[in-house]
């Protein structure tokens, strides 16, 4: 196999993350919603709202590579939730929050790629599909904030997100998908249980694998996997 450099494009494409996260469309003249940058959009049941570059054709791919998800809370939740804690949430817990989301997220995705067959790469180049993900309005219910004393907080919550993915091409930068959908972490039954930094980490990988598995499901559909591509490189000898 040829040994593959890292790709400084793939960087490049974390540059104005939220820039193309806008879910604003018009209908074309066959009533299709399209957005502003040119994606149209598709049925699907699995996932909020969905829209695809028409011309796109993904089963060129042989690699996925996952940016840093960027993450932003709910608008005012420190606020809310200093109103109604007797441990306030500091600056430095919201970035370690965030930072925590968005290596689980890449966790569990890679995870769940991995074990589907697909070949998960760190580098931009031919073949590779880049996945940019940004997890909007977070709204945890209970974070840990791990302060002294003993302050205990039951929900049957643990919280809600937006996923906002987007895809490109990462050798041209041409967006080729977006997937729009919201989740809520809700516990079994519906009662109310201690929330802690352990069941939220729980929780929310459990709602991030149901992400990976309707991406995985999409990719099955339209691509085509590395070890599909070795092997014919195998017989012909390329």
């Amino acid at each position: 196999m040829k040994q593959r450099k890292n790709c400084p494009g793939l960087v490049g494409l974390v540059i104005l993350a939220t820039s193309m996260l806008s879910t604003s469309s018009q209908a074309d003249d066959h009533g299709a919603e399209t957005t502003w940058d040119g994606l149209v959009e598709i049925d699907t049941n699995e996932v909020y709202r969905a829209f695809a570059d028409p011309d796109a054709e993904f089963g060129g791919f042989t690699s996925v590579a996952i940016l840093e998800p960027y993450v932003a809370f709910r608008s005012n939740w420190k606020r809310d939730q200093n109103r109604s804690r007797s441990r306030n949430v500091r600056a430095s817990d919201v970035e370690r929050i965030k930072q925590d989301v968005a290596y689980l997220f890449v966790d569990v995705f890679t995870e769940q790629l991995d074990a589907a067959g697909y070949n998960v790469v760190n580098y931009g180049g031919e073949e590779v599909l880049v996945l940019r993900p940004a997890i909007l309005d977070l709204d945890i219910t209970a974070p840990d904030v791990n302060r002294a004393g003993r302050n205990r907080t039951y929900a049957a919550s643990t919280g809600a997100a937006t996923l906002a993915l987007d895809l490109f091409d990462s050798l041209t930068g041409d967006l080729l998908g977006r997937a729009i959908d919201r989740r809520t972490a809700r516990r079994a039954g519906g009662f109310a249980m201690r929330s802690n930094r352990v069941t939220n980490r729980a929780d929310a990988r459990r709602e991030f694998r149901v992400w990976a598995d309707q991406l995985i499901a999409f990719l099955d559909m339209h691509y085509v996997k590395a070890d599909s591509q070795d092997s014919n490189r195998d017989v012909t000898g390329d």
